[in-house]
């Protein structure tokens, strides 16, 4: 199959998803594309994704956005990491931090140095050694790329941020790079009836818009890969099982903004926190089948840091993906493609990497079968290992307390996961595959921050004496801790933006 040159790309929907398609597409693309995005007013945005990771940076910089003004315009502040409270065993919390920790070596990473010195009786906890956590832990911020006087790496960053204002954003930014805004609702969709091809759009006005690629940023509704298309939807709930979220925002109970979000995990599911300037983002993601929506509601309001500013909005949702994100000439980007729970803050950066496999797979001279099935293999890859990670959480716990939990502790888990909890908790090892998204580090942290102790380490971390081990670890931690406590507040930092 080979079809004709792509001269119209057709995006359906707005939100984040829609615009940053729209922004990347136009700024890579724009010479050779004529691009049109439908969306309506009338339709709302899911917009609870306010927290993100670090890939967002570089890739705001390769659409052109300028730091200052984005953070500016969308109450943002900084992330991290994700503290996680009551994961592991009631009462216990520990964060995954972003960036590096202590000190690796050739062949053998920083954990097996910790690891041996724990064995010699060396109390410290792992994340002395991480100036993420020890900036996060003291409200601390500022743009450091090594520790000074050290080749250490320095602090690795995202953001918290409205979703919605970013998404106004994203439509300024695209409209001039040279988008074109249809406002409008989808009545109909026409297909060819010999390819199945969609080739145009009816809107409720009548207008009718066509296309040579759509793609479906239509959300959770799936307008165009599932209600047309039907592809089919591989469901991951029997791993998953939270169906339910609910979302609203608080007024800030302090004046120190937080630069990292709170992940705490209740009976039934958990609750998530995200601090920004002008007030704190909160949900809860629940499981229907152990927590009625009347209770999750009372539950998430009475654990507010601050006042309610509007009634919680209930979001149902069905964990899984799309058996395929591209079908025929329908590119799906966002929810449209497929849904993993915000645990980890990764579905802003699904969107990106969506966009940008796109761009490098971008069908210009026309769309053919083996340009299709590498898109969908590479996303299927993607969203697997994510969903691995998150599963993670949810089976590395001691907590049976609840039916929620035991269910969580018992339930099968994909041999993918099984593979890498059987090799960190035998070896210390992870084996990172395809590229996957989450490093080595972020893998350890939660591991042990829920209770997993590898049963030996490797051997070359006695390639220092114990004295030199204990020197070292020793230095290190003087060190993280006082360039972090010569850092800035995180508040003294966003006022040099106006927020």
């Amino acid at each position: 199959m080979m079809t004709n040159k792509i001269n119209n790309v057709v995006i359906v929907g707005g939100g984040t998803a829609g615009w940053l398609s729209a922004s990347l597409l136009a700024k890579v693309l724009g010479k050779h594309l004529s691009i049109t995005l439908v969306e309506s007013e009338q339709i709302g945005t899911v917009g609870v994704g306010e927290a993100t990771i670090p890939p967002i940076i570089p890739f705001n910089a390769a659409i052109g956005v300028d730091e200052k003004a984005f953070i500016k315009a969308t109450n943002a502040t900084i992330k991290l990491g994700i503290q996680f409270e009551n994961w592991g065993q009631q009462g216990e919390q520990y964060m995954h931090a972003f960036g590096g920790f202590g000190k690796d070596f050739p062949f053998c990473n920083f954990l097996n140095y910790w690891l041996r010195a724990k064995e010699l009786g060396d109390t410290s906890s792992f994340w002395d050694y991480s100036i993420n956590y020890q900036a996060a832990k003291r409200n601390r911020f500022n743009k450091l790329n090594t520790i000074p006087n050290t080749q250490l790496p320095g602090i690795t960053y995202a953001y918290h941020f409205d979703a919605t204002l970013y998404a106004q954003f994203l439509r300024s930014h695209a409209e001039k790079l040279g988008v074109k805004r249809v406002e409008g609702t989808v009545e109909t969709v026409n297909t060819d009836e010999e390819t199945g091809f969609v080739n145009e759009i009816v809107l409720d006005n009548k207008e009718q818009i066509s296309g040579d690629l759509f793609i479906d940023c239509s959300g959770l509704h799936g307008l165009l890969l599932d209600k047309t298309l039907n592809v089919g939807f591989e469901d991951w709930s029997h791993w998953l099982p939270c169906d339910s979220a609910l979302a609203v925002p608080c007024e800030h109970g302090e004046q120190a903004i937080k630069p990292y979000t709170r992940s705490i995990a209740h009976n039934s599911g958990w609750q998530w926190q995200i601090p920004l300037t002008n007030r704190i983002g909160n949900g809860l993601v629940y499981a229907s089948k152990h927590l009625s929506d009347e209770d999750a509601k009372q539950l998430l309001l009475d654990n507010l840091p601050g006042k309610a500013l509007a009634e919680p909005r209930l979001i149902r949702f069905r964990t899984g993906r799309r058996l395929k994100q591209w079908h025929k000439n329908v590119v799906a980007i966002g929810l449209s493609s497929g849904f993993l729970e915000p645990l980890e803050s990764t579905s802003i950066h699904l969107i990106q990497t969506a966009a940008t496999r796109l761009v490098k797979h971008f069908p210009l001279h026309g769309i053919s079968d083996s340009l299709v099935a590498e898109y969908n293999r590479q996303s299927q890859i993607e969203f697997e290992r994510i969903r691995d990670f998150i599963i993670l959480h949810y089976k590395q716990t001691a907590r049976d307390d609840s039916p929620f939990w035991r269910q969580c502790q018992q339930m099968e888990i994909p041999e993918s996961l099984a593979h890498k909890m059987k090799l960190f908790e035998q070896q210390g090892l992870f084996c990172r595959q395809d590229d996957e998204l989450f490093s080595e580090i972020a893998w350890q942290q939660v591991m042990l921050g829920q209770g997993a102790l590898p049963q030996q380490y490797h051997p070359l971390a006695h390639n220092l004496t114990d004295e030199q081990l204990t020197e070292m670890l020793q230095n290190l931690k003087v060190l993280i801790t006082h360039t972090s406590e010569q850092l800035p507040t995180h508040n003294e930092f966003l006022q040099r933006f106006g927020n």
